[in-house]
This record gives C-alpha cells, sequence and structure tokens, in this order.
C-alpha cells in the first residue's frame, strides 16, 4: 500500500519529511523560515492542526490533522512547494556557500526517481503513523521535543528556536 494511502480524513498522524540524502540545509535560518512561513500558511488556509514539531538540521517532526481533506493531498503540496521555494532560494539567495554543492547533490538524487525533475530536495517517504492513544501521542511529542537535546543543538528543549517545545516558537 502507498504511502499517501495511509493517512485518513481527521486522522492524528506523526509524520517525518526528510531532506534528500540527510543534507543539513536547516541550519539556515533563511531555509528554516521558508518552512515556517508555509506551516503558518497551511494553518490558515488549508485546515492543518499541528500539535507538535521540529525542525531538524536535515529533517522535519510533526504531529498533525486535517479535519477536512487527506493528509496526504497536503504533503504533496507542502513538500512540491517548499522544495521549489528552497531550491530558488539556494539559486539565487546570495548568501549560500554551499550553492553549487547543495544544487549538485539535488540534481544528483532526482536521478534516481521516476518524476522528470531537475532536483529532489525530499526524499520520498514521510512515514506517517496513526496517533490513536494518550500515550503514544505522549511518546512521539517527548520525542519531537527532545530531538534537538538528542542531537547536542541544545541543552533545554525550549531552547530549541524551530520547536513547538520553545514558547517564543509560533
Amino acid at each position: 500500500m502507498s504511502e499517501y494511502r495511509k493517512t485518513y480524513e481527521g486522522g492524528l498522524f506523526f509524520i517525518t519529511l526528510t531532506v534528500a540524502g540527510w543534507i543539513d540545509v536547516f541550519t539556515r535560518k533563511e531555509y528554516a523560515d521558508i518552512i515556517v512561513q508555509n506551516l503558518e500558511f497551511c494553518q490558515k488556509e488549508k485546515d492543518l492542526a499541528i500539535f507538535a514539531y521540529v525542525i531538524m538540521p536535515s529533517h522535519i517532526h510533526l504531529i498533525v490533522r486535517r479535519n477536512e481533506g487527506l493528509l496526504s493531498d497536503w504533503l504533496r503540496d507542502f513538500k512540491s512547494y517548499t522544495a521549489k521555494q528552497i531550491i530558488k532560494e539556494i539559486e539565487n539567495g546570495g548568501f549560500e556557500s554551499r550553492k553549487e554543492w547543495l544544487l549538485h547533490m539535488f540534481k544528483y538524487y532526482a536521478k534516481f526517481q521516476a518524476q522528470n525533475s531537475k532536483y529532489m530536495f525530499w526524499q520520498k517517504s514521510n512515514h506517517p503513523t496513526d496517533l490513536f492513544t494518550e500515550k503514544v501521542i505522549r511518546q512521539k511529542i517527548d520525542y519531537i521535543h527532545h530531538n534537538p537535546v538528542a542531537a547536542n543543538i541544545v541543552t533545554e528543549e525550549s531552547y530549541y528556536h524551530y520547536s513547538s517545545a520553545n514558547p517564543r516558537s509560533s
């Protein structure tokens, strides 16, 4: 069964979106901010409820629900749109010291895909996990919030800027 068919309307899901090759892209504020802006837009315009999130250097963890429409449809659109925006920022932003290397790597990963696209920013898999008990929900929230600590990026969960554990985060 396709991963996209594992979601259903109104379900609460834990998902992971991973950059192709686990490349550390979101170490740059400009790219992480593209994700934040798009998540905020989706909350307002696409009926996306976000219960927990963290934007790590090479991946994103989310606990989300859509009351109307399939999460798989949102994932497809979100990944496509953010990939285009981030690639455009890499190409034209003027601040990226790794520009040539990043574009080379995303072009390399695109060669292995059936789709005819120049670059592959996101890995195909999202690992949607249906969350149906309070215990599992709590475990996933704890996992999400502890991720930056486990990666030795911060010493306290609430210190990480791109996390719902941070009280100043949007």
